[in-house]
């Protein structure tokens, strides 16, 4: 199929997205629990990114939780016109139906976002099969950090939409906060009163800001990480509980006074629990923060300066200033230091889907 074919068939599934955007949001409430109004905003994002793009024959595997939307995009692919084969959606469990996928010698190229865990297992399979190219974009406790001279008031605001958004259930949630000793105490006060604010609740409704965690093995994880804190000597500022009787609702958790080594701190969780913690200088947190940093980084602070020059030094794909958790398609995202670092979007996001032949001729004997 001819190029332009592809384009005009991508645009035309784009096209179809954004008309049943009310239908697909609901759908995608009702799969994951999240708001209804940040998967309208989901989608539209999802819309332009296809509009970018006109790809390759894929396989399509959503996670075992949330099939529903992925399925109803199979419907728009048929009535935009694709081919049959182009995408292919294959429900199932990650234990068969994800092996099978990794281990097949037929497929050449696997792309997985989830857990660190996970990622871990889909590299040891492909390195037993047929070593294909892999390509992850792993959940991460990515950092945010807040400097001495930042408008404290806005520093709260923007820390707000760092993590529990989706229900901290993203791979670049800001579950670490590093603020500077200087500021430290009023930030924590400042943001405790914010985060017990936050409307929890049905997703389906226009007002709740946070919905549910995917099922209930999630929610007894995090709920362990809640003790945990606790007992590693961690203070808990706000939340800490379960938000209602019904569902696996979790009220915004904030703790202070945290250590990197503790496990709220150093493991995946994947739920609404911010770690804020206090730093002296710039040197401190720069060589804390690239220990484990290498998706995403955020910084709040004035001094422009001084902004470019802590980014500079600070080992992540991407950095946001004074904002956090904002995407371009016409932008490169991806990781330092990690395994399967692959990048994202633009031309680089491209490239990472094709490859390269190179074809020498002795035109002299043709």
């Amino acid at each position: 199929m001819e190029a332009a074919v592809r384009a005009d068939l991508m645009r035309k599934f784009a096209e179809y997205l954004r008309r049943d955007i009310d239908y697909l949001s609901k759908l995608e409430t009702l799969n994951n629990g999240k708001p209804l109004e940040e998967n309208k905003m989901d989608i539209t994002v999802s819309a332009d990114c296809i509009d970018y793009y006109a790809g390759n024959t894929i396989i399509l595997k959503p996670a075992e939780e949330t099939p529903l939307t992925a399925l109803y995009c199979a419907s728009l692919l048929k009535e935009s016109g694709f081919p049959p084969g182009v995408v292919n959606v294959l429900p199932g469990d990650g234990s068969e139906c994800g092996q099978f996928i990794v281990t097949h010698k037929g497929i050449d190229k696997v792309i997985f976002t989830g857990s660190f865990g996970v990622g871990r297992k889909v590299q040891e399979l492909a390195a037993k099969s047929n070593l294909e190219c892999l390509s992850f974009e792993l959940l991460e406790k990515c950092p945010l950090i807040i400097c001495e001279d930042a408008d404290l008031d806005s520093a709260v605001k923007l820390t707000d939409r760092t993590i529990f958004a989706n229900s901290a259930q993203s791979c670049f949630a800001g579950s670490r906060i590093f603020v500077h000793e200087k500021i430290h105490d009023q930030f924590v006060i400042k943001y405790a009163e914010l985060a017990t604010r936050r409307v929890v609740g049905d997703p389906f409704d226009s007002k709740t800001e946070q919905g549910p965690q995917i099922n209930d093995e999630k929610f007894q994880k995090i709920m362990k990480y809640i003790e945990s804190g606790k007992k590693q000597g961690a203070k808990l500022e706000c939340g800490g509980e379960r938000f209602g009787t019904n569902g696996f609702f979790i009220r915004p958790t904030v703790f202070s006074n945290v250590t990197d080594d503790m496990d709220i701190t150093s493991d995946e969780v994947i739920g609404p629990i911010m770690s804020i913690l206090k730093y002296h200088d710039y040197d401190e947190v720069i060589t804390r923060v690239n220990n484990t940093c290498g998706l995403a980084v955020g910084v709040i602070i004035k001094d422009k300066w001084q902004a470019n020059f802590l980014v500079s030094r600070l080992q992540a794909r991407t950095a946001w200033i004074n904002k956090y958790d904002a995407a371009m398609n016409l932008l490169p995202f991806g990781r330092y230091n990690h395994v399967g670092g692959k990048k994202n979007f633009n031309g680089n996001g491209f490239d990472e889907y094709y490859e390269v032949k190179k074809v020498a001729t002795d035109t002299d004997l043709l």
